[in-house]
Formats: structure tokens, sequence, C-alpha cells
């Protein structure tokens, strides 16, 4: 509520007291500054100075600092500061509000922080044009649910102060609280601690994940455990994370804790012992050196991975926003590893993380352990802070839906679904399953599944829950003049992932003239997966998209064998593979299609057969990662080739019971490898291995050997001449 208040230095005094009561109470507050933005910046400019802070930020232009101790920052480069600490930061909304970013940027306030926040008033949100939004493809014009349901949690909750410069107002503060509120260590990380100085000092291929929402301590707790490991005796400690400054915290507990042997401290760009603070431009030079020599260190993980340095421990903060292959290497070179990241995370969710990455955990290191962190340390237990960005974006949503297959005998209901009208229990319910289901769901995933006006969804109940969710976008329906210019790559338009790829691409402009229904995520709880919920769900968005004249169904995910098979089932058809390697699974994109109109029907099947002809030319050269389990089932989903000739069946018979060399042979074998119904064979052959990567990949002999595919050329060749015969006497029809 506003009041008419005092003078100015009345004001700013006031507001220094509320910092205080924060601090003691170990609390933090969102201040929203709602009306005209220069009005809003000339109200801090007069308040800020008086305010009690060293450094913070602003998402604004350099020019228009309300105050000189604030460093300047693009709204997007906000998840840099992750696993920073930060007193005040200024957010100018007017300059775009990136969800997953903003979020972080409240995590990295600590108790007494205030987050100012320069935004339209309240009532203007739901059709306020949000800079950010020309990054993502979504349209400033009509209505944006995302930013009208915050405004809806935003106007009356405990942890936001409303002013509006003009009408002066003075914020509630908290009484003092008998026992002020200390940043120490919890019970919590004492015992994350001992579990770290154990794992490090233990046996070997054991590793850690340890799993916290942000603000717990565990980077902190790395920090101290690293110290005592080395004070314990391990000469060689190396961090990896995202970036250099996101280990600020790790490297200053450290160095705390190593004050007394320190002989040698690189600390260029992040805060030293002193509690000195340098927001600049971090560097990668953090090492810690005692005077034993053991030493503790920070690589970027690509530096790490290419020079294999022989370090005791490995210790991978923020391991959500790395490269899943990445930390799949990692975890396989060294002997100990530990991995730490957020539960609810702003640079994707860390639960995906862990529920993606368990089955690498599992299947390699079995013996691995698991440690969660509960208790906040960078603020209290009863901040509201957090509690308020948590509603806002749905941190805490999880695909656990309360019921079992045997409380639900009946089948699911499939129905349509607008998550922007939902109620904000069934919206968490939804959303959860996204979480769950993939590996960087994060809050901006929300803003554009809410705001997308061309977005269709269908949910499947149970019980009046949701156990299943689709999530797909229209697509297409360009003018033929733009369509061609898509197709030439002199024009992008966004929004149109897959119309675009496969015209750009795959070089047919009727992909973004024709009108097409891209699914971006199907979801089902877990505990009833494997019912046909996903594909019931698929069929309700095919049907739904053929009555209303759409041309073709499609989907674009990161490769595996497991969901191309699901989307085969659904009746789609590999259409296109993306050249380069996703950065965060690290699997390269595949897109699948099937024809729903006839103009739909004839270009999947003109696109399919395209790249069937192509295949075997692009696959050396472009896919050298490509498992070969995954290679197989795209060349078998793939328009077959032309059967072997009789020239070709005596080059194989030849191959198969005589000496005819392989090197001569290699293109008639390639081409039997597309022949109807040959990889279908191949594909529970123990040597499909070889064959995939020694005949379609071309891999020279040395390598196959040294990835155990055989013991040489000759025994190579061997296995191959089995194959071939095998497939000769017992396979298809050739």
């Amino acid at each position: 509520m506003n009041h008419p208040g005092p003078d100015a230095e009345a004001e700013v005094a006031h507001w220094r007291d509320l910092q205080t009561s924060l601090t003691a109470n170990g609390q933090r507050r969102l201040v929203l500054i709602e009306g005209d933005r220069e009005d809003a910046l000339q109200w801090l400019r007069q308040r800020l100075p008086g305010l009690d802070f060293h450094q913070g930020l602003w998402t604004g232009p350099k020019g228009d600092s309300p105050d000189g101790r604030l460093v300047p920052m693009a709204p997007t480069r906000a998840r840099s500061w992750l696993g920073r600490e930060l007193p005040l930061v200024v957010w100018d909304g007017w300059q775009g509000n990136p969800p997953d970013d903003l979020a972080a940027l409240t995590g990295a306030l600590t108790a007494g922080g205030l987050l100012f926040w320069l935004m339209p008033p309240l009532s203007d949100w739901r059709r306020f044009a949000d800079p950010d939004y020309a990054r993502t493809g979504l349209e400033h014009g009509g209505e944006h649910p995302f930013a009208g349901r915050m405004s809806a949690l935003l106007a009356d909750h405990e942890a936001v102060i409303r002013v509006s410069p003009g009408r002066a107002s003075l914020p509630p503060i908290p009484p003092l609280p008998d026992v002020p509120f200390v940043v120490g260590t919890t019970s919590d990380q004492q015992q994350l601690i001992q579990r770290l100085v154990r794992f490090g000092l233990g046996r070997r291929r054991r590793p850690l994940v340890i799993t916290a929402d942000r603000g717990r301590g565990k980077s902190a707790a790395m920090g101290m455990a690293a110290a005592e490991l080395l004070l314990k005796g391990r000469q060689d400690i190396v961090v990896t994370a995202p970036s250099a400054q996101s280990t600020d915290t790790l490297f200053r507990h450290a160095s705390v804790v190593l004050a007394d042997v320190l002989t040698e401290s690189s600390d260029e760009g992040w805060s030293n012992a002193r509690g000195d603070e340098q927001l600049g431009t971090p560097g990668d030079g953090k090492c810690l050196v005692t005077r034993s020599g053991a030493r503790l260190r920070f690589m970027p993980i690509r530096s790490l991975l290419a020079s294999k340095p022989g370090a005791e421990v490995i210790l991978v903060d923020e391991a959500a926003a790395l490269p899943a292959p990445l930390l799949k290497a990692v975890l396989l070179g060294w002997p100990r590893v530990a991995f730490a990241t957020t539960v609810h995370g702003y640079e994707g969710a860390g639960r995906g993380f862990a529920i993606r990455f368990r089955q690498v955990l599992d299947e390699k290191t079995p013996q691995w352990q698991a440690v969660t962190l509960t208790a906040p340390v960078r603020w209290a237990q009863s901040d509201p802070l957090e509690a308020l960005v948590s509603e806002l974006f749905l941190l805490g949503a999880d695909g656990d839906v309360g019921l079992t297959r045997s409380e639900t005998a009946e089948a699911p209901v499939i129905e349509p679904f607008q998550p922007a009208h939902a109620s904000d229990r069934v919206l968490a319910e939804a959303f959860g399953l996204l979480v769950d289901a993939h590996y960087r769901t994060s809050p901006a995933d929300l803003r554009q599944w809410l705001d997308d006006p061309r977005a269709r969804s269908w949910r499947a109940t149970l019980n009046g829950r949701t156990v299943g969710v689709l999530w797909s976008t229209e697509e297409g329906g360009l003018s033929p003049e733009l369509a061609g210019e898509v197709s030439l790559g002199t024009r992008r338009v966004r929004g149109h992932l897959l119309a675009q790829s496969l015209a750009s691409h795959s070089g047919y402009p009727e992909a973004a003239a024709l009108k097409g229904l891209r699914v971006v995520r199907v979801a089902v709880a877990d505990e009833f997966r494997r019912l046909g919920i996903g594909r019931r769900l698929v069929d309700a968005a095919r049907v739904a998209a053929t009555e209303s004249g759409i041309d073709y169904l499609g989907t674009s995910f990161g490769g595996s064998v497991d969901l191309v098979a699901f989307w085969q089932g659904c009746g789609l058809g590999v259409a296109r593979m993306g050249l380069q390697q996703e950065a965060s699974s690290g699997e390269y994109p595949i897109q699948m299609m099937r024809g729903l109109s006839s103009a739909g029907l004839e270009l999947a099947e003109r696109i399919r057969k395209r790249l069937a002809s192509h295949w075997l030319a692009l696959l050396p050269d472009n896919w050298p990662e490509l498992a070969p389990e995954l290679l197989a089932q795209v060349t078998a989903d793939l328009p077959g080739g032309p059967a072997p000739d009789a020239e070709d069946l005596r080059d194989l018979r030849q191959f198969a019971h005589g000496h005819r060399g392989f090197a001569l042979t290699v293109p008639v074998l390639r081409k039997l490898g597309q022949a109807p119904g040959v990889m279908v064979r191949l594909a529970q052959h123990p040597s499909l291995g070889l064959w995939c990567l020694g005949v379609m990949q071309g891999r020279p002999w040395s390598w196959l050997k040294a990835e155990a595919l055989c013991l040489g050329q000759r025994d190579g060749e061997d296995r191959l001449r089995q194959l071939v015969r095998d497939l000769l006497e017992n396979g298809p029809e050739l």
C-alpha cells in the first residue's frame, strides 16, 4: 500500500533501516518500481547513494545507470553470475525480461539484498511489449498470459515492495529478531564436507552427486572440503564449471581454510579471502598452492578434457549447465569425480539432469552416491523472496502426480489443454512433467508455452490428475516469396524451427509454405509410461491438425534410439539429421515428419527419399560420433535403396567366401546396408558396431582396434566376411 512519506533524507534512512532489519532476519525483498522509466530512474538516483552496498548489478544501458557502484550487464548475461553473491541488483525490465536470467539473479542475492525491478504498472503487464520477445519468436501484439500471471502473483505478495515514483511510500520494516541471522555453516553443509572428504580420500569409481536448491551452500562446502583434502595429503584437485566466476564462492571458502599454508594465490576475477568484490570480467587463472606444493585450480571443462591432468579429485560445479557428453567424459576420465547441481535450476532443470545423468551413473559407476542439501545458507528459511520466485517460475514443479497404476483402472482421458487458462495447480502438474522429461526445461520454456499464440496442447488425465501432456506449435504457412528466401538462407523467420530447417537445410521451400504442426514436447508421468499415453497424445494432435487443414506433423529432438522408436510408432519418419551436436545433450538433432494432406504426404516422401539418396555420401564426414545403434536405426527408417544387382551379388560372394579385398568391396557393402531389411537384420548382430563404423563411417582399422571392435585388420575383415555370409544365407531376400 502506498502512503505519503517524509522528506527524501528521512526516506533514505528508512530504506537503510529496512536493509538492516532484512539482514538481521536473513531475508530479501523485491522492490517493484512501477510507472514511467525516467521517473523510476530519477527515484533510484535520489535513494541508491544513501543505501548500504559495496557493488551491485545494473541490467540497463551503461549510460543510464542510477548509481556508480552498479556494474552494467546485459539482461541475457545474468546466468553468468551463478555461484556469486550480490547485495543489490537493479533490473531494468524495460530492456527485456528473460525469465531464466531474472530468476538466476534472485538466487545470487544475499540476506538483506534488494532487487529493484523497473516495469510498467502491474495492470499493463499482460499487454507489455517485452523487448526480449523478439529473441524468441513470440509476438508483441495481443496478450501475454505469462506476464499477466506474474502480475497477479506480485500484486499482494509479502516479498514485494511496490513503489510508484511521485507518490512517496515507505516499505514496512520487519521487527528485529531476538537472535540475528548469521551466515554460517549449516549441519547439512558440515555433513556434506565430511562426505566429500571421505569421498576424496576413499575408493575409486564412487562418484558423488550433490543436489540442492539455490543458496544452500553446496559451492562453499565443496571449497572447504577441497581445502581439507589438500591438508590431508591430496596434491592436485581440479574444479570445473560453466565459467570461472561461477566458482568464486568455492575458491573464497577454500582460501579461508588454507590461509595459513598458502604460498601462491591467483585470484583473477574472483573474491578473495578478505571479501573484496571484483565484479568485472573474470579470468580462468584461479589457483591456490600450499607450501607442500598441493594445489586447487580451475579449468574449463573442455580444457580439462583436452589436457587430461593427473588430478586425484575433480569437482564439477553447476553441472546441469554443462553438456552431458562432456560430463560423461569427465566421469570416465578420473577416479574421483563429484558433481554438484541445482535442483530447481535457472540454468536448466537440475532434476532433469539428475534423471538423465543417473542412467549414465548406473551403467558406468553403479556405486555412485547421492547427497541433498535442504537448509538455506545465504538467507533464512523464512525468506519470502525464495517462495515468490519459485511460484513465479514454477521452479518447484515436478512430475509426481500422486497416483499409482494400481489406483487407476480406467483409461486416461485425452483432451485439449490451454495452459494459460489453467489453475496454478494444474499448470504446475503439467509443467512438472515437462521438467522431469526433458533435460533443460527452464522458466523460459514456461513463458514460451503460455505466450505462443500458435501453441496447441493436449493433456491426459486420470482421476482428475494430469499424467501426460503434449505441447505443439503451428509453423509454416509463409508466402511463396518468403519461403523461397528462407530456402535460400537469405531470410530467417523466428518461431518456425522445423519448417525453416526443412526449407533451408533440406532445400524444400514448400516446407515453409505449407502448414506444419511441430510437437515441441511430449511427456508422461514416470509411473504411467509404456501404456501408450504418449502415442495417444500424438494421435490427438494428428487428428486435430488434419481436421484444421495442417499439411504435416513433425518434431525435432536430440536423437536417441528410444525417441526415434517412439516417433516411428507414431507414424513419423526421419526427414533430416542436423550436422552439429546439441550443446546440452551432445546428441545430433533429428527431425521426423508425417504427411497429413496430399501435399504434405508428397513433401514428406520427397524429403525422405532425397535424404536416403545422399545418406551414404553424407554419413562418413558429418556424423562421426553417431552411435552404431542409432545409425542402424536411421538407415533402416529411410526409404530403402535398390537391392544388389547380379554384379553386386558376385562381389559380395567373392568377399564372403573368397579373398576379394575389403577396400574394393566397400562401395558394394555400403550399398548393401541400404537394401530393404538389411539394417533391421544387422541391428541385433554382434558385429553391428564394426559394420557401422568400419563400413559405413569408414573409420581406419587402427581406430576400430582401439575401440575394441576388432583385433586388427585381418580379424576385422574376417568378422565382416562372416557377417556377409550370414546375410547371404539367412538374411532378407537380396
